[in-house]
Formats: C-alpha cells, structure tokens, sequence
C-alpha cells in the first residue's frame, strides 16, 4: 500500500508530464503543470483569507476550469470542498454555509445581494476570478484534509444536510484506478459538478492521471462530439441524458465515432429497461455499465450491460459493503419479496460518512436505510421499486411513481416526465 495525499498525487502526476492535458472545458484547457500553479496561487491566497486545516470552504462554481483549481487548492491547505449549485437561491446558500461554518464562498460576488445575506465573517470570491500571478505559485507542505469532500443533499425532507466523507483526501496509489478509468485515458464528463457523482468521477479521473474533458452543461450532440473529439474510453451519464442522446435525429447520432469508449457508466435514478436495451444494442453490453449507491458510499452495487442481459433491471450484485431488504418491523426479507433497502460498511474501522444537519436512519448492527425500496433475487442481484416516500397508496395497492414514469418516458413525444 502506497499511500498519498491528493495535493502530493497531484505534483507527482505534474512532474511526470507536465504538458499533458488535466482538464478540458470548451475551448480552454489546464495542463497537468498549469493547474499545479494555480492551485498553488489559490492554496496560498484562501490561507491569506483565513483557511486552514479541516476548515470547509463552499464551492458555488458552474462546471468550469476554476472549478478544479479550487478543488485542488482547498485540498492543499488540508481544507474540505463543499460543493453546491452556482443557481442556489440565497436563503439556501446561507442555511448551508452556516451549517458549514464554511470560511470561503467561491463563486458569490462580495458586492452581490447573495453575499449580503451571508454571515457578514465569510470571505466571498466573485465567479471568474484567479488569483494574481504576484501571488506565489510554490508548493505548499503536504497536507491531507480530514475529509474529501463534502457535497449536500435535501434528501426526502427538503431541509439541506452535509454528507461530510468519512476518506480522507488521500489515495493508494499501488491499486487499480476506479470506474475502469485509466492512466492514459480521457473521462468525458457532461454531468454538474456539484452532483455527487459527476464531482466523484471527475476527480477520480484527475487522481488517476486521466484527462477530465468537461461539458460547461449537457448537451446530447455536444457529448457524442467530446467523445469523438477526445476519444473519450469513460463517459458519465445519467438515463436522462441517455434518453436525449437517443431521441437525434440518427443521422446526427450515429455520425460520431464512438470507437475510443470503453465503459458508459449510468446511474443517479433508475433506468427504464427499453432505454437501457437501445443502449445495449446500440454500443453493445460490454460497455454499458450501471452503478447503485448513496452519497453516503455505505454500500455499491454494480452490474455490466451483459450480466443485466440476464438479470433484466437489476441494478447488480452488492461489490462493496453489505446490504439486506427489510419488512417495516426490520426484518429480513427472503429474496423475491420487496421492502426497504438497508447497507452497512464492512472491512474498515471508520464510517463511510458522518451528518451534518440529519441524522441517519438506523437497525441494530450498524445497518442504515436511504429510503429506497427494493427486493434481491435468488442469485443475489438488486432490484429497485422507488423511494419509500414516493410510494402512493391507490385502491389498496401500492403505486411507484418511477416505474409509471418508466412506461410514460417510453413515448418519443416524451421529454421528461414526473409523477
């Protein structure tokens, strides 16, 4: 085991080959040296204004190049990343930033009616800005920050908690890079990246020395463009996005040279199985490749397009932490039977997560619910119904608003649905 902190995987990734590309984003590009340096301004700028050790700084950014050099200049100084939406309302903004304590906004004007309503000690840093180039770009002494990240979620409830990451920013650097991502390879990213998932690939993507191409905000012919124009082997999409992608006119769709892609990773809401079929026959199985889990990372499931071909809607097998379907009194349920989804962690001595503004939904034995409902097969593989509080109680049987979008979603007339 070799273990590093982000701040020196970084420097290393940069000293081996400066000029390769970090991140891409439109027309404007960072390389692995570029994004070194101003970094390394910021990180010595935000500790002018106060950051330390374990302080959170709010990220409110759109998907942009300085998105990443605040990443990583927060994780220099030990810092957490705390990334939300640059479109948050401000009474939003504010209830998170105090429950933060957050010391640094990035992405809100000082002078802007979203500031004023801040705490009047947080430091704001207006969208755009870089720090000078007086400001000094030498390293600064490793730091690891005692969590990596630290995104929010309303949850169920509305009212916005903090999923604080129970890893600390650093990575072993002896094991295989996740999500199939590869040293030398290109990560098509169209995802926002206050979103858990797209800011987990991204960055994963950079700490394993792939290239991040980033989308400003999806756009269906623009994805199929990066691909073809980067040669992107690892996309990220959610069925959304998938559905756009399909619903070209096929002249547009299938002019692009998909040849480079080696896995489509799909998840964050369930997947209809006529779009991910289309999916399959189009790319082929073997590179479609779907992932379950929470924020909260207590527990993943993850299924190939082949596997799915014979465990049709299934969300995979459990490959990390545990998990057991439970009746309402917490009982486990034989496979075949439905009820609400419980996951713990296994093999390892901390939580994959702590609450800031919630508290989990516990059994006994360390298990934890996200409120999902679902039901195992003889062979192990989950399946998932809806949220336990979406369920609609109609005529004495129980309704799942996801799989009556699933069947109106089928319609080509049909953009988006909700129920």
């Amino acid at each position: 085991m070799a273990m590093v902190s982000f701040p020196h995987r970084l420097a290393d990734l940069a000293a081996q080959a400066p000029d390769r590309a970090a991140v891409v984003c439109g027309e404007h590009s960072l390389t692995r040296s570029e994004l070194e340096r101003a970094a390394n301004r910021m990180a010595h700028d935000l500790a002018e204004r106060g950051v330390g050790h374990g302080d959170f700084v709010t990220v409110a950014l759109p998907n942009s190049l300085d998105w990443f050099i605040a990443y990583v200049a927060i994780w220099k100084l030990g810092a957490v990343p705390q990334p939300v939406s640059a479109k948050l309302p401000a009474r939003e903004l504010a209830a998170i930033v105090e429950l933060a304590n957050s010391k640094v906004v990035i992405g809100v004007d000082p002078a802007s009616d979203v500031a004023s309503q801040l705490n009047a000690e947080v430091v704001c840093i207006a969208v755009g800005y870089r720090s000078p180039d007086t400001m000094p770009d030498d390293p600064l002494p490793d730091a690891v920050s005692p969590a990596w990240k630290a995104p929010t979620s309303g949850g169920s409830t509305g009212r916005p908690k903090l999923i604080v990451s129970g890893d600390t920013a650093e990575i072993d650097t002896d094991i295989e890079p996740m999500f199939m991502l590869a040293p030398d390879g290109c990560l098509i990213m169209p995802g926002p990246l206050y979103h858990n998932g797209p800011a987990v690939w991204a960055c994963q993507a950079l700490l394993c020395g792939s290239t991040v191409v980033l989308l400003e905000r999806f756009d269906a012919e623009a994805t199929l463009a990066a691909i073809e124009k980067h040669r992107g082997d690892v996309v990220y999409l959610v069925p959304t996005m998938m559905k756009r992608i399909l619903r070209l006119d096929n002249s547009t769709r299938f002019s692009y040279d998909l040849s480079s892609v080696r896995a489509i990773w799909h998840l964050a809401e369930p997947c209809p199985q006529w779009l991910k079929q289309e999916w399959i026959d189009w790319l082929g199985a073997e590179r479609i490749v779907e992932l379950y889990a929470g924020t909260e990372s207590q527990a993943v499931t993850i299924i190939t397009g082949t596997e799915w071909l014979e465990h049709r809607g299934s969300v995979g097998r459990v490959t990390t932490g545990e998990m057991m379907v439970c009746d309402p009194d917490g009982n486990e349920l034989p496979p075949g039977e439905k009820g609400e989804v419980w996951m713990r962690s296994s093999h390892r001595d901390t939580p994959t997560y702590s609450y800031l503004g919630a508290e989990a939904r516990t059994l006994d034995g360390g298990w934890e619910s996200l409120g999902d409902i679902g039901w195992f097969d003889a062979d192990g593989y989950l399946y998932l119904g809806d949220r336990m509080a979406d369920m609609i109680l109609t005529g004495g049987s129980n309704v799942y608003p996801a799989e009556v979008e699933a069947a109106i979603q089928e319609h080509p007339a049909v953009k988006s649905v909700v129920v």
